[in-house]
């Protein structure tokens, strides 16, 4: 998938402080999350659903 065009997001918790960079791009019926300090490297492609699930599941950690 051609990711090239996708506004990445930093998660709003992403600080230079706590080295844990997360962004995101919500693209048509997915969600594409990468790791900041490597824009380049792999990307994880999950549906608007899973990623619901686990935003959800991460909060309540």
């Amino acid at each position: 998938m051609d990711l090239s065009r996708a506004l990445w997001r930093k998660a709003s918790r992403s600080t230079a402080e706590n080295d844990n960079c997360v962004e995101v791009a919500g693209i048509p019926n997915i969600v594409a999350l990468r790791d900041s300090k490597d824009p380049n490297g792999p990307k994880i492609l999950v549906s608007r659903s899973d990623f619901r699930h686990l935003a959800e599941t991460l909060k309540n950690i």
